[in-house]
């Protein structure tokens, strides 16, 4: 199955995870954060202080509870610093470690926003090209999830995901 791109809400994505795009704290935030926080309801918090802490470029997972997915993974992105700082592995790795989460709760399907972009700074079509670099090698070795997802806020912000999708993979 192709990568695709959609704009729109993340929580209501028929999905088996949706991933946050979570801090170090697993604490509820703003945008997709806090979006994913509302729809998943108040014992997301309890599970995410059991969760917690989560180091930048990894991802722990909860249940739903009530959002429409069954699973959240949360991935903490690296905030961006101007590039110096191992920003682009550490992204590369949040991707990673929601894949592998998704593998190993044997889902076929996850939604990715655009992890770090949001107040975290990333520019989002480094961030993109991250995204979907790191998806492409993950889908080289595994076929597991079988739908994956880019849900991004905006129109501009799909742009850039189709932009990187329409583009030759590099070896």
């Amino acid at each position: 199955m192709p990568l695709t791109v959609a704009v729109g809400d993340i929580t209501q994505l028929d999905v088996d995870i949706i991933v946050n795009a979570a801090n170090e704290a697993l604490t509820r935030g703003g945008g997709v954060c806090g979006a994913i926080f509302r729809a998943a309801g108040p014992r997301l918090i309890e599970a995410c202080a059991r969760a917690a802490p989560c180091p930048t470029g990894d991802a722990r997972m909860t249940p739903g509870f009530d959002a429409k997915a069954r699973w959240i993974v949360h991935a903490v992105g690296p905030i961006w610093r101007g590039g110096a700082y191992g920003e682009a592995a550490l992204l590369e790795s949040a991707y990673h470690r929601s894949l592998e989460r998704a593998k190993g709760a044997g889902a076929t399907s996850i939604a990715f926003p655009a992890i770090s972009t949001g107040i975290y700074g990333y520019p989002k079509e480094e961030a993109a090209q991250i995204a979907v670099s790191a998806v492409r090698a993950w889908r080289a070795l595994s076929k597991t999830p079988e739908e994956i997802l880019f849900c991004c806020f905006s129109e501009s912000d799909a742009e850039a995901y189709r932009r990187e999708l329409g583009k030759a993979p590099r070896c």
